[in-house]
């Protein structure tokens, strides 16, 4: 009786294991988390406060700060849009005399036939994601 039970939770655990598989694919937000490592490795490389460090030192602490939907409109829809989104990340970078600054940049991330990409924003509020002015 032991090994039926035993079995039997297995093959549920299974079973909701594959569920779940199929319900990410149809997440409209997969592949979110690789486009946004990517934006983090892009600002690492090329943003000037982190192109300031001192030798030995580089950008840290990245964090998404905020993310939030925008809009799909029916021109978006038509361009096959599924999802879009801001978001704002902050990092510890460096002052224009190698000083430790906090910085912040905010992306458009736009999933339009299955990839994402993204595009510059005007800044938003780091808690919120509002756009500011």
């Amino acid at each position: 009786m032991k090994v039926f039970a035993g079995l039997a939770l297995a093959l549920l655990t299974l079973t909701a294991c594959s569920g779940g598989h199929k319900a990410a694919s149809n997440d409209p937000y997969a592949g979110l988390g690789d486009a946004i490592k990517g934006w983090k490795n892009d600002l690492a490389a090329t943003q000037i406060s982190c192109k300031r460090a001192p030798a030995g030192e580089k950008c840290d602490t990245f964090e998404v700060a905020c993310k939030a939907q925008r809009t799909i409109t029916p021109d978006d829809q038509a361009k096959g849009v599924t999802a879009k989104l801001v978001a704002d990340m902050t990092w510890s970078g460096f002052d224009d005399k190698g000083a430790p600054q906090p910085s912040t940049a905010a992306a458009l991330f736009t999933k339009a036939n299955g990839a994402w990409s993204r595009s510059p924003t005007k800044p938003v509020n780091p808690d919120t994601c509002a756009d500011l002015g």
